[in-house]
């Protein structure tokens, strides 16, 4: 017997997003449309709707492995976003493709930056083969973002960072929204940046443990 993996989504949308607080219709559609299944590797795919982050690479090109995020907090992060079809976004960290494909349903657009050129092609090919025909994956430096196609009306950190670079901040557009997991491990909050009239400001919406992102880590401040 294979796993029904659409029943699977069914039970994780059920027991793992409308119960931590996730109504938005239009995230928790797309949670049930997207075949997380597809986005991890084939020893994986049996456990793909389980309530925990699933690694889709060891991190040989930079030394962080890269996860498809744990259901709830991702959802949970997309609904703060507060997406509309007429988006154009950024997202930072595109993994495997699976938090593109979701953003691929909400959005106008998506350009997806990922730094692992493996992740690049095999996202690309997936997200290809699945019809999300509105997603650019690129290759770049996830600091750098991705000021080529900018500006951008959200930029979605698919992934927990120490801080957030200014240069995300520069690809904004005016009224623009940034969601980011700001800190590591236990001590990670998600938090919301608005830029209104070229100032970003910020708030913290809920906590949450996320794997972190390569690159995004504070330089060691020199103390006398």
């Amino acid at each position: 017997m294979g796993t029904d993996y659409q029943a699977a989504r069914q039970k994780m949308v059920d027991s793992q997003l409308r119960t931590t607080d996730v109504t938005s219709h239009s995230v928790l559609k797309a949670f049930l449309t997207v075949a997380r299944e597809d986005f991890v590797p084939t020893p994986l795919k049996p456990l793909a709707y389980i309530d925990t982050d699933l690694q889709v690479s060891t991190g040989e090109e930079d030394g962080v492995g890269r996860y498809v995020m744990e259901p709830s907090p991702l959802a949970k992060m997309l609904q703060l976003a507060q997406i509309t079809r007429d988006h154009v976004v950024l997202e930072i960290g595109c993994g495997s493709g699976y938090t593109a494909a979701l953003l691929s349903l909400l959005a106008g657009s998506v350009v997806a930056v990922e730094s692992d050129s493996t992740l690049v092609d095999s996202a690309s090919e997936t997200l290809s083969e699945g019809g999300y025909d509105n997603v650019a994956v690129v290759t770049g430096e996830l600091e750098k973002g991705y000021a080529a196609e900018g500006p951008y009306d959200l930029i979605f950190l698919n992934g927990a960072v120490e801080t957030v670079p200014p240069a995300l901040f520069d690809q904004l557009r005016e009224g623009g929204r940034l969601v980011a997991p700001v800190g590591l491990g236990l001590a990670a909050q998600a938090h919301l940046f608005v830029k209104d009239g070229g100032v970003v400001s910020s708030r913290p919406a809920f906590n949450l443990s996320v794997k972190p992102l390569p690159g995004f880590r504070k330089v060691e401040e020199f103390v006398f």
